[in-house]
């Protein structure tokens, strides 16, 4: 059998496993040990078995996720997600939709310390739902746009997602940062404007506004993003500048908000419950970089990769033509699969082909990323969307995804921006 058809048996046989449930991790696993031995044999196969877990475990470059992880955990735990809204709902309360203007400033800014989505939809959507509900907001409205805003985790530096990217395809995870920033403030941005134009069309969802705020109050209020500002300019800026590596960034930020978190009184036990949290969440990345790391071995001998490269090549197709093709491949997986697994899986098959096609790597990957972070508010899964509905049970989920959609339409929109305007991201990094 020539290899490449092995290649597109093995992925038949992968979105099988996951059609009916198989852990994502272990499906690649199979697959890849599978593959590799239909290919190549028994015994290189068991050697794989021996050495990627000891390869990965001891890759200091992946040091960085645990780190980045338990930076996002602490700040939780030190109740920097309450001082934030309580922040920006003071300075935007008294607009129509102000609260949910707030949770978007709110998600965004904890995003900057954070870097996982599904953290910062779970911490922030704690501390707004309730506050947003007394305030008689629509269930729709009020659970959609904070499901949207911890999207925000994924594409706001430190972004684990970019991380993963940086260290998968050998890129720059500072210049990735750098090239995120205003790709992630055009989220803010782009969502504020959703919420002002649902609520401009249909007034009763937004519930009473709070009462205005003088200019010394709002002042005063913003003291709530200094330890969050002081931390994303350490990161980012030593990042920037080279004087870090990404894992020296990520122990040094951790320290910084460890710094916080003790300032602020955190007990002991928050501290080691933030810590078990944080392994606990590091365990399931790792199970799953070890399942894309074997399963990246079958890829390589099958040459799968290389193999659609090529096809697309003498298909003659338009090199923005192969990156739509590859973008609505993203959101169909979307829609069924975590953000982070899909990542894990496809990059590595894609890469090649966005190569061949000529587009800068640094801009394809948070072009990816936001891609990516639209399927997490899609159906028929949308993990921040079942994130939000573990928080607030009695919110019907279809209420929720009717909140989500213009959010969507916001992403489709900063989309085409970032695809139509690279200088967008790449001005930035040069």
């Amino acid at each position: 059998m020539p290899p490449e058809i092995a290649g597109v048996i093995g992925i038949g046989v992968l979105l099988v496993l996951l059609a009916i449930r198989t852990p994502i991790a272990l499906a690649m696993a199979a697959v890849g040990i599978g593959g590799f031995t239909a290919l190549v044999g028994w015994t290189p196969a068991l050697a794989i078995l021996e050495t990627v877990p000891s390869d990965v475990l001891t890759n200091f470059g992946f040091s960085a996720i645990p780190l980045f992880v338990f930076m996002g955990v602490l700040a939780s735990k030190a109740r920097m997600a309450g001082e934030l809204f309580d922040m920006a709902r003071t300075v935007f309360g008294a607009w129509r939709g102000g609260m949910a203007m707030a949770a978007v400033m709110a998600s965004g800014t904890f995003s900057a310390i954070s870097g996982s989505s599904l953290a910062t939809a779970a911490t922030i959507s704690k501390v707004a739902l309730p506050e947003m509900e007394k305030k008689g907001y629509a269930q729709s409205l009020a659970s959609g746009v904070l499901a949207a805003g911890g999207t925000l985790g994924v594409i706001i530096p430190p972004s684990i997602a970019l991380l993963l990217y940086g260290l998968i395809t050998e890129q720059s995870v500072g210049e990735l940062f750098i090239a995120a920033l205003i790709p992630g403030l055009l989220g803010v941005v782009g969502y504020a404007l959703a919420v002002w134009i649902v609520v401009t069309l249909r007034p009763g969802l937004a519930g009473d506004s709070m009462p205005s705020t003088t200019l010394g109050e709002k002042l005063r209020s913003m003291r709530a993003v200094g330890p969050f500002l002081v931390i994303f300019l350490i990161v980012l800026g030593g990042l920037y500048t080279g004087f870090f590596t990404p894992t020296e960034a990520a122990a040094v930020g951790t320290f910084a908000t460890l710094i916080v978190a003790v300032m602020r009184k955190v007990s002991l036990t928050d501290i080691v419950s933030a810590i078990g949290e944080s392994l606990a969440m590091s365990v399931v990345i790792f199970f799953m970089l070890l399942g894309a790391e074997i399963f990246g071995y079958f890829l390589s001998v099958s040459r799968l990769s290389f193999y659609i490269s090529d096809l697309i090549s003498s298909a003659g197709m338009a090199p923005m033509g192969v990156l739509l093709c590859i973008l609505l491949l993203y959101l169909v997986l979307g829609c069924f699969m975590d953000s982070m697994a899909m990542m894990l899986l496809t990059v590595p098959v894609v890469f090649p082909a966005v190569m061949a096609a000529g587009f800068d790597p640094v801009w394809f990957g948070v072009i990816t990323v936001i891609t990516v972070e639209i399927g997490l508010i899609t159906p028929p899964v949308g993990m921040n969307v079942f994130v939000i509905k573990a928080s607030a049970r009695h919110v019907p989920l279809g209420a929720i995804y009717r909140g989500v959609t213009p959010f969507i339409l916001a992403d489709a929109v900063r989309l085409a921006l970032l695809i139509l305007f690279p200088w967008l991201m790449l001005g930035i990094t040069v």
